[in-house]
């Protein structure tokens, strides 16, 4: 017989904060389902379109509005306007923003993309992100301890945005870096590139190594070499630089990419030269 499951948005299992309000996560069985929480005055073309650098909301939303209301307007220029007991199926490219003086809270049904990925075993095919922020404890030190939890707080928001637009997953914060997964590899090289971008202006710079390999799932957790080469390929990237080994390189050949080959490398813990590339930022 099956477990019952039985969970509250109270203690969700992850929450997301970010300008104008916060998104919290729950995981019950095979099902990871969302609580949004928007403020009046919240707009995505406004907050969120500068960050994912695309004209319109690229990611499908499935819900049920719990209270306030909100507005989807379509690229083919039809405005709904969704609110309390509506459930909504919206598609990619939309804009949307708050309606009125209430916030806005939403259900939103994600589905399992990721557990239906794993196998028995608990083995994933995953494209890895690593980034770090570079010259960080010089950074802390001139900036000073309220400006630079300020710096890192802004810069986790860019990383929360970036990850829903491209549909990734965040694995581990560790300091002023993240491990992310993504089911495309072509996805995981966009996010690496607007975060990038995005550090850039606010005056740092962050480098970002990604690898794509099988690897073991165990609790939310990744392991396996595949994580540990990702790592040492992001610990070969300079500042603002997104590096790639070939194996990531090829799975995303189809898509709009170039490169630069930074030639073969012997990474710390790895056996034998990787082929590495620097992604061409537009």
């Amino acid at each position: 017989m099956a477990d019952l499951i039985v969970k509250r948005f109270d203690t969700p299992d992850e929450r997301q904060e970010f300008a104008f309000g916060y998104y919290e996560l729950l995981t019950v069985g095979a099902m990871t389902m969302g609580r949004e929480f928007l403020e009046p005055g919240w707009k995505w073309s406004t907050h969120v379109k500068p960050i994912v650098g695309t004209e319109w909301c690229e990611v499908r939303h499935v819900g049920f509005q719990v209270s306030g209301q909100w507005v989807c307007a379509s690229r083919d220029g039809t405005e709904v306007v969704i609110g309390p007991g509506d459930a909504f199926d919206v598609p990619a490219g939309h804009d949307s923003w708050v309606l009125g003086d209430e916030p806005s809270v939403t259900i939103d049904f994600q589905g399992s993309d990721y557990a239906a990925a794993a196998d028995s075993a608990g083995r994933i095919l995953t494209t890895i992100l690593f980034t770090d922020i570079v010259g960080s404890t010089a950074l802390a030190e001139r900036l000073g301890d309220a400006a630079w939890k300020r710096v890192v707080r802004t810069h986790m928001e860019d990383v929360n945005l970036l990850l829903s637009a491209y549909h990734g997953l965040l694995v581990d914060t560790a300091g002023d870096g993240i491990l992310a997964r993504f089911d495309s590899p072509a996805d995981a090289i966009r996010c690496g590139s607007k975060l990038a971008q995005a550090a850039h202006r606010q005056g740092f710079e962050v480098r970002v190594g990604i690898h794509t390999a099988e690897v073991e799932l165990v609790d939310d957790d990744l392991r396996g070499v595949g994580v540990h080469l990702a790592a040492r390929v992001m610990d070969v990237a300079q500042g603002g630089q997104v590096v790639v080994t070939a194996t990531t390189r090829e799975l995303a050949s189809g898509s709009e990419f170039a490169f630069s080959e930074l030639g073969s490398f012997e990474l710390k813990g790895i056996s034998g030269a990787r082929i590495l590339s620097a992604l061409d930022q537009p």
